[in-house]
């Protein structure tokens, strides 16, 4: 529930207003005559708190219940035992940097926070940092500009973060400096929830926070790479195996 609590600290205003206006809605329902508007405001009320709960579950099944950050899925594609140099890529929010130094001591793992995104300004970063604290190894990168020589690493990872790059043409180039530090037959492992029916059925408006999946293909292809495989870890979220 670690994950699950932090989404709900970081859209607390949110979920404060929907209730808000819930109540709000049933209120009012008993002052007007019309039925008709009685059981709009009712329908439209139970409908705001059912989309509240059904946006927490989700966000539980996929954070806290799921192989998002188990990598699990990479069985077959990544063999950890045998990957020297990692690169990790977050938002300001790193719940896996950990978990995989202790799995994997062999890696030499790089941890980069994405520089300027949206995740800085969050109220609720500095209470994210005390339960998942940085990586005191970690380092600020810029999208355009990864701090690593040409065919360095065999392994980028970017769990729930590249959607933070918000301008495509930025996007383009991490892509192609990606390519530029992956040693030949490397990968990059990009997990994201898209733009989708199912992420608007579930996270409403909240799905505009993401990308669909033909701006993914978009912004890989025209950095010179491509999706090897596409991977369906939750019904919200996938994984992308990126290779040159």
């Amino acid at each position: 529930m670690k994950i699950t609590k932090l989404v709900i600290l970081f859209n607390y205003q949110k979920i404060l207003l929907g209730i808000i206006v819930s109540i709000v809605l049933f209120g009012l329902s008993f002052f007007i005559n019309s039925s008709l508007i009685v059981l709009l405001f009712r329908i439209l009320g139970v409908l705001i708190i059912l989309n509240i709960i059904a946006s927490l579950v989700a966000s539980y099944i996929l954070y806290d219940n799921s192989d998002l950050y188990e990598l699990n899925n990479l069985k077959g594609v990544v063999d950890w035992n045998k990957t020297e140099n990692v690169v990790l890529v977050h938002a300001s929010f790193d719940p896996l940097s950990k978990s995989l130094e202790e799995k994997y001591p062999n890696l030499n793992l790089t941890v980069c926070d994405i520089f300027g995104n949206r995740h800085e300004q969050e109220k609720g970063i500095e209470t994210s940092k005390k339960i998942f604290p940085p990586n005191p190894k970690e380092i600020k990168i810029k999208p355009h500009q990864l701090p690593f020589d040409n065919r360095s690493q065999d392994v980028i990872l970017a769990i729930t973060a590249l959607h933070e790059i918000l301008d495509h043409d930025q996007r383009v180039l991490f892509f192609k400096e990606a390519k530029r530090v992956l040693r030949d037959d490397s990968l990059i492992i990009v997990s994201e929830q898209f733009r989708d029916f199912t992420n608007f059925v579930f996270f409403n408006i909240g799905a505009f926070h993401f990308l669909s999946k033909k701006q993914w293909k978009k912004a890989i292809s025209e950095a010179g790479l491509e999706i090897a495989e596409n991977k369906k870890i939750t019904p919200f979220a996938n994984m992308l195996i990126v290779k040159k």
